[in-house]
């Protein structure tokens, strides 16, 4: 980018240095050096080489060199160090490694790459760089692969074996197919085989497992750390790596790297120490980080530049040349724009060229303009190669923490930062975050697990069996009932089928009697509960649909500077759920929008936008949240991002006195006051609106009956938004059934990282050592632990720990005044580590808290936990949550699986998933009423889901109401099954079976094809029938037909008691059948089709011939009313 590079070379000193790093190696020492521009300076230098590895103090200086390097438009990678604490966890995120392995593979790949890593980084031992590049593998379409030499290899490699692959780091293999997610990749791979070559490799989406593009080759990098020791060499650091090429490396303040160094090293010594001496590891274990001194010794010998503010004393660094750069760094302007002007006339008239960085495009340009209205020479420029001139001001699109200027060459860099005081953030690459599929333990049916039968009830599923009738072989599911009794039904009826789960999961469901009463009445119950429900809810939606909301006008100009000034990037998602909820506004209808997303995914975002627009039209906004605490939180928030608007926003809850909060009552009634945000004291009666005109509902799942009952008297026809991470049942069905809009948020926001998530067994070394890190860069802690009697002790053990900690704790037994007290001091920074009951789970946000630990992990639950981890990360520090079980303690097999899929989706944006699930299960009681509740118990949540559904439907008018159902089996005398050859993992073969049996159309037939090729190869006769099968069944459903069944002599169709079809014709089709068929008036009535004699000829195979009687059987039905 000349733009930042051309001025640099007027600098003298500039080229002194540039020449003495090609002539001789070694370090230089360069003082003077400021904030950003330092990043500036390591840019300019390093132009000439292809490699260049950045050492830095801390892991948020190196986030930031990251980001500026960045706007410099060159490909830069940063690399995490290990952690060298917890590396033996039982289980770990992968996101660490992944970047590890990017920066590495960046390296062997192309020899050219920017490396910005904490000086431990270079402190663990790697593998020897020749011995790694043995470790890539390169596959290319024709290349030669025999499937056993490639699972050993992977294997070695680190990759886990899976059924199928969702996660980076895993690999499977079907037949003649393989897919691979490597850790590199955005998105996973599938390698398709003819014989042992490469037919073709093509990327797929690991949501849908469907191809997405055609690749040429893939590489393929170790998805695990492999240990040097373990490979019998001598680790090396990624200081050898860089030194392989032709490389320059910069120390940031070489001072406070020593000390980073040193501390990472006592830290682990000690840690190591303490094991040994509980024994926890061998005498002879060699130790797993190079020592300090090495570092130095290594980095002595290496060509680069230790940029430092003031000159370093430490001897142990070998300085070759000393240079000082006379920098300055920009004072703030904090919004004062005339004093920026002032600094730029100035400027202007001592011939400086200055460039002004701005995050917003849109923003850049108005600057720009309001540049030259102030006779400035002022243009916005999307050129990396434009050179400013002297004289001139250029605005470019980026970002640098703080601006710095040259005043020898008269050169000025100025930041958003510096002229309007706010930290600007915005993204510049966005990644798709890979979504785990639907959690395993809920989706796979795995033997032993109760399962409900629409028409026979509760039982338990025993596993797929193969079975021969009439010589032709046929998948069925076993299903056990009580007294013993079994039912086995074709694996094309699947859809009848679904897993139960109720809230009461440690209740063991009482088994129905296949063929008894007993089911039929239960589900008689529920079917009228069930309406009673359905009718309530359309009533409501019809009552709203008739009523007019207020119409918005489009967005203004204020609307539009408003939102430029949001310090992130907008999510894709959130995007959508901001223009569809000002699209209600702005339309007739009255707004009703839920967004469920996760834990800090920018729903209040979505709330602040839609707020601002109802300000404008000077209507009323009320933002109703569930404790005070959360009031203040969203006080603050909207106060910080109104404060450059004529808005006046005002908090109803405790923290006010009564005399605040009359002066605000008054005000809301005068409609001096726009937005009031509270708990639901704002829902009390003596509270009255002068134009109320958007209701917010934050957290909705926690508000009980009554506060509703309230808010639908505030709201008969206000525009409604909710807000929630994990909703409830019946807001789901409103969802569902179309009642009301909802709008997901499943992308997570750019600056996010993921959290890095231990699961282990209790150690107090560990919670020493992870509390011990977190105080280091001043962060928070929480400790959840969930025994209210001893958790005082609990702290005090804590607090014995590390001493030097100020431990509190909290729990819902307190008095109320306490509780807040504490969490108000915790919020404020005052308290270090807060011991907690799981109270904190909710909507607690505090940006400071990056490190959580869990005590006895695996007596939680599923959402538990995660809404639990979603406490801690919510700034762009790497967090930790440590989930920890009892020393020697057999885990029950449900807990290990949470623990397990918890781990797995430490990826964002699975909340809505387990939320989906788990909390619907437990959650599901209060706000259907008890009763419902009863009903949803006895036929299981799915089932609930669907007839409720059906209900609505027909209520809506989209179903007959006396239609009763009936189900239809297709049983057809050939081979339909999934051979164990084609598909061999059961929850995989069933959930194909599921989605088979769900086929509708002749569409739905051929994208089903069209994946089973895609994913398994070309699928055999058995799995071809199965679909046709499929599509018959479908036809015969639309005829009335119960049951078709063919064999070689006959087609016998047994009809629906309650057929809708035209009897009169009966004749004329038997006449078209040209006595091939009769017609039995036995109960139930049926059809059958002689295939041999009569006048009528069949051939083709038996399902043609299927398929031709049931066209004729078109014949008897009715005709649609127009």
């Amino acid at each position: 980018m000349n733009t930042f590079y051309e001025p640099l070379l007027q600098m003298e000193a500039f080229d002194q240095i540039r020449e003495a790093m090609k002539k001789e190696g070694g370090l230089q020492l360069i003082t003077g050096c400021v904030d950003s521009q330092k990043t500036h300076l390591m840019y300019g230098l390093g132009r000439d080489y292809p490699v260049k590895l950045i050492l830095t103090y801390s892991e948020l200086k190196a986030k930031e060199i990251f980001e500026e390097y960045q706007t410099l438009k060159e490909e830069v990678f940063y690399y995490p160090a290990k952690d060298f604490l917890f590396f033996h966890a039982d289980i770990q995120g992968n996101e660490l490694l992944r970047q590890r392995v990017m920066a590495v593979s960046r390296l062997l790949e192309k020899g050219e790459a920017v490396i910005v890593t904490t000086l431990d980084g270079c402190m663990d031992p790697l593998l020897p760089l020749e011995k790694l590049r043995s470790f890539v593998m390169n596959i290319g379409v024709g290349s030669i692969l025999e499937t056993e030499a490639v699972k050993l290899r992977l294997v070695r490699m680190g990759y886990e074996r899976v059924g199928q692959v969702e996660m980076p780091g895993q690999f499977a293999i079907r037949g003649g197919i393989i897919d691979i997610y490597p850790l590199t990749e955005e998105y996973p791979v599938r390698v398709e085989l003819w014989d042992d070559e490469v037919d073709s490799i093509r990327s797929f989406d690991a949501q849908s497992q469907r191809s997405m593009e055609n690749l040429e080759e893939i590489t393929l990098y170790p998805a695990a750390e492999l240990s040097p020791d373990q490979q019998g060499y001598k680790g090396e650091s990624l200081l050898d790596y860089i030194k392989e090429f032709r490389s320059l490396v910069f120390l940031d303040e070489s001072n406070r790297l020593l000390e980073r160094g040193e501390t990472v090293e006592k830290e682990y010594r000690q840690s190591f120490e303490n094991r040994m001496e509980k024994g926890q590891i061998a005498k002879d274990q060699p130790e797993e980080i190079i020592a300090c001194e090495v570092i130095w010794h290594k980095l002595n010998q290496m060509r680069g530049a230790a940029l430092s503010t003031l000159e370093a004393t430490d001897r142990r660094l070998e300085i070759h040349n000393r240079y000082r750069l006379d920098t300055r760094s920009i004072q703030s302007y904090n919004n004062h724009f005339e004093l920026l002007v002032k600094d730029l006339k100035r400027w202007k008239k001592e011939k400086y060229r200055v460039i002004l960085l701005c995050a917003s495009r849109t923003r850049g340009r108005r600057l720009a303009e309001d540049l030259l209205k102030e006779d400035l020479n002022g243009f916005y420029s999307e050129d990396p190669e434009r050179v400013v001139q002297p004289g001139e001001i250029m605005v470019v699109h980026g970002n640098v923490k703080r601006g710095y200027e040259y005043p020898l060459i008269r050169f000025a860099v100025i930041s958003e930062t510096d002229v309007f005081g706010q930290e600007k953030k915005k993204a510049r690459k966005k990644r798709r975050a890979y979504e785990g599929r639907k959690i395993a333990s809920f989706t796979d049916l795995s033997v032993g697990d109760y399962v409900v039968h629409e028409n026979h009830g509760l039982g338990i599923y025993r596993g797929i069996e193969k079975i021969e009738v009439d010589h032709t072989v046929k998948d069925y599911m076993k299903i056990e009932y009580s007294k013993g009794s079994f039912l086995y039904i074709l694996a094309t009826q699947l859809d009848a089928i679904q897993k139960y789960s109720s809230s009461e999961a440690n209740k063991t469901p009482r088994l129905n009697t296949l063929g008894g009463a007993d089911w039929k009445k239960t589900r008689t119950k529920v079917k009228g509960a069930v309406q009673e429900v359905a009718k309530d809810l359309v009533e409501l939606y019809a009552a709203r649909q008739a009523e007019k909301g207020y119409v918005y006008g489009p967005d203004t100009v204020w609307q539009r500077e408003f939102e430029e000034l949001f310090p992130y990037e907008e999510t894709e998602d959130q995007q959508r759920a901001i223009q569809d909820a000002k699209n209600d506004m702005e339309s007739e209808k009255i707004m009703d929008r839920l967004v469920c997303g996760d834990v800090g995914y920018g729903k209040t975002e979505v709330a602040i936008r839609t707020a601002f627009k109802a300000v404008q039209e000077s209507r009323q906004v009320v933002y109703l949240v569930p404790t005070t605490i959360l009031a203040q939180q969203h006080y603050n928030t909207f106060v910080q991002r109104m404060k450059e608007f004529p808005v006046r926003v005002d908090l109803l809850c405790r923290f006010r006195t009564p005399a605040q909060q009359k002066k605000t009552i008054e005000d809301l009634k005068k409609g001096l006051v726009d937005i009031v945000i509270g708990t639901h004291r704002v829902l009390s009666k003596d509270v009255e609106y002068k134009d109320l005109g958007l209701l917010i509902i934050d957290e909705e799942q926690r508000f009980g009956v009554a506060d509703k009952e309230k808010i639908k008297k505030l709201r008969t026809n206000i525009d409604v938004l909710t807000l929630t991470a994990t909703p409830i049942p019946r807001t789901l069905h409103m969802s569902l059934a179309g009642i009301r809009d909802m709008s997901v948020l499943e992308e997570p926001p750019m600056d996010r990282m993921p959290i890095q998530t231990y699961v282990c067994e209790y150690d107090e070394e560990m919670v020493r050592a992870a509390i011990h890190r977190e105080l280091a860069r001043e962060g928070q802690v929480y400790y959840v632990y969930n025994r209210v009697e001893t958790i005082a002790e609990t702290a005090a053990r804590i607090q014995a720990l590390v001493p030097e900690a100020n431990v509190a704790f909290a729990h819902g037994q307190m008095k109320e005044h306490e509780l807040e007290r504490i969490m108000y001091d915790f919020i404020q920074g005052e308290i270090d580590v807060l011991v907690a009951t799981t109270i904190i789970e909710t909507g607690m946000d505090i940006s400071n808290v990056n490190t959580i630990i869990i005590h006895d992990a695996d007596n939680m639950g599923l959402s538990q936990l995660y809404q639990l981890r979603g406490r801690v990360g919510r700034s762009n520090r790497t967090a930790y949550a440590f989930l920890m079980y009892k020393r020697d303690k057999m885990l029950k097999e449900v807990a290990e699986k949470r623990l397990h899929a918890i781990r797995e989706y430490s990826d964002l944006g699975s909340g809505f998933k387990i939320a989906m699930r788990d909390m619907e299960i437990r959650g599901v009681g209060t706000l259907l009423g008890q009763r419902q509740h009863g009903h949803m118990q006895a036929v299981g949540y799915n089932l609930y889901c669907k007839m409720l559904n059906e209900a609505v439907l027909r209520l809506k008018g989209n179903k007959a109401v006396d239609e009763d159902d009936f189900e239809t089996v297709a049983d057809i005398q050939i081979d339909a099954f999934i051979p164990d050859s084609y598909i061999k993992n059961e929850a995989l073969k069933l959930d194909i079976y599921r989605r088979i049996a769900a086929i509708e159309g002749e569409e739905e037939k051929d994208d089903m094809l069209e994946e089973l090729i895609d994913r398994f190869g070309e699928p055999p006769t058995a799995v071809m029938n199965l679909l046709a099968i499929t599509l018959l069944r479908g036809r015969a459903h639309s005829l009335y037909i119960k049951e078709v069944q063919t064999r070689p002599d006959r087609v016998t169709l047994t009809m629906y008691e309650k057929a809708k079809i035209r009897v009169e014709r009966i004749p004329e089709l038997l006449e078209r059948m040209g006595g091939n068929m009769t017609f039995r008036k036995t109960d139930p009535p049926q059809f059958v089709c002689q295939l041999k004699g009569g006048r009528r000829r069949f051939s083709g195979s038996l399902l043609e011939i299927t398929g031709e009687v049931l066209a004729e059987m078109e014949l008897l039905k009715e005709q649609e009313a127009k």
